[in-house]
């Protein structure tokens, strides 16, 4: 076993609006990329936190490597199934998403919502073990 991993999601798309959103209505937004799972992922989810931070700490921004202009979505730290032994008892896995960086660079309610189920897929494919390298291969961004 390799050890905890940390992925992120960097922006590629920028648009641009002033509307803040309240934690509980952009929770409800994560919630809902969630819900909209199938059910069968659910299972494998079940060892992962997920939690909605304001914005990235300097630690985590360290850890990811970010330059100060640079910004992040989410984060995915844990040990992806693809490298657990099935006997193995590891910590819960932790997938954060930023909502400041989120709602700074897609201004509609659409482009907003659409990212945040984008960024959330995102990271939960890093539980799977997929690469950022196999997620362009793939199309993902």
């Amino acid at each position: 076993m390799r050890g905890r991993q940390v992925k992120c999601l960097t922006p590629v798309i920028v648009e641009s609006y002033n509307a803040r959103m309240d934690s509980a209505s952009f929770e409800q937004l994560v919630i809902e990329a969630l819900d909209s799972l199938p059910d069968e992922f659910a299972a494998y989810l079940e060892n992962v936190e997920i939690i909605v931070e304001r914005r990235p700490t300097r630690e985590q921004r360290r850890m990811l490597g970010l330059k100060p202009w640079q910004s992040v979505y989410g984060m995915y730290h844990g040990v992806p199934l693809t490298e657990r032994a099935s006997n193995l008892l590891v910590l819960p896995d932790t997938i954060v998403i930023f909502q400041e960086p989120l709602e700074r660079d897609f201004r509609t309610a659409e482009a907003l919502r659409a990212q945040v189920r984008r960024t959330v897929l995102h990271e939960i494919a890093h539980v799977f073990g997929i690469s950022d390298d196999r997620l362009r291969e793939l199309g993902a961004y």
